[in-house]
């Protein structure tokens, strides 16, 4: 199989969700969100937002608004989370960024969806472990006391989270990919 930079890095990529507490470079960070404005948009729209949080307490209080969202959960499963004291919903990763969009917009979800693989990727290049994130998605951002938080960080008045990336430094070396299943692909020739 053929193979250059681009191929490697996607065949590298790992979902990690143990890091050390090594932060990461601002530098890469803003190479890594740089990317991810680079993603393809509907109509080249470009609604999206990303905030770019690598404050602990912040990822703390973020992550204690959520537990108490789940704690009110009908479903066993988020009620669970919400009553661990140790469910930390962005595995304690140094950063996160999280994508918004305004949810009127068509393509609002594969927007940020596509710039979020494009986070993964660049990530992934520079040497950055990440994990998606969907805790802040499904209405958790529309929480008010979840939506007040990231307003008060800067999302835009009206957006709703579509995914989040935490990123960081794994603290244990990355796994080998899985083989990948047959029948993922047809061919119409």
């Amino acid at each position: 199989m053929e193979t250059n930079i681009v191929m490697d890095t996607i065949r590298r990529r790992r979902s990690v969700r143990s890091y050390s507490a090594r932060p990461v470079e601002r530098e890469k960070l803003q190479a890594i969100v740089e990317a991810a404005t680079w993603a393809p948009t509907g109509m080249n729209r470009r609604t999206f937002h990303f905030l770019v949080v690598t404050d602990a307490a912040r990822l703390q209080e973020l992550n204690r608004r959520i537990r108490a969202v789940f704690r009110q959960s009908e479903l066993p499963s988020e009620k669970a989370r919400g009553e661990d004291e140790n469910y930390v919903c962005y595995y304690n990763a140094p950063a996160l960024i999280i994508a918004s969009n305004e949810p009127s917009e068509a393509w609002a979800a594969q927007d940020c969806a596509c710039a979020l693989q494009n986070i993964f990727l660049s990530a992934r290049s520079l040497g950055v472990d990440s994990c998606w994130i969907n805790q802040l998605c499904k209405g958790m951002s529309d929480e008010p006391q979840v939506y007040a938080l990231l307003r008060s960080w800067g999302m835009p008045e009206g957006h709703k989270v579509y995914g989040c990336a935490a990123l960081g430094y794994g603290d244990r070396p990355l796994p080998e990919g899985a083989p990948r299943r047959e029948g993922l692909v047809t061919w119409v020739e």
